[in-house]
Parts: structure tokens; sequence; C-alpha cells
């Protein structure tokens, strides 16, 4: 699995770095999400899909 983060459509709510925060982080001087881990091991995978579905504004995609 590949995990990207659009950063211009992110809204800083947190959701991904609450849910999956060994893979997804926040700029400190903004909030935006960053990918701290893009080939994350197939046992986080539940963890990632959840984030990715439970982003309000749809800018995390998985491939693989």
């Amino acid at each position: 699995m590949k995990v990207f983060v659009d950063q211009d459509r992110c809204m800083a709510s947190g959701q991904c770095a609450l849910i999956a925060d060994d893979v997804f982080g926040q700029r400190a001087e903004d909030g935006i999400a960053t990918v701290l881990d893009d080939s994350p091991s197939d046992d986080r995978r539940p963890d990632v899909e959840d984030a990715a579905a439970g982003c309000p504004a749809l800018a995390i995609t998985l491939e693989g």
C-alpha cells in the first residue's frame, strides 16, 4: 500500500493523525497533514483505511 496526502485539499482536522499517528503527522505551523510512512506494513491497513475514509476533505488516497 502506498499513502498520499493532497496537502492543498487538507483542512488540518487532524483525524488522520489521531487514527494512525505512526503513518500521519501534522505540520507544526498550520496543522496540514503529512505522511510519515508512505508504505506502511499490511497490519496497519485497517487504521490507514479508516483515516482515509474519515478525512473530511478526502485528501488521503491509497494505492495498492
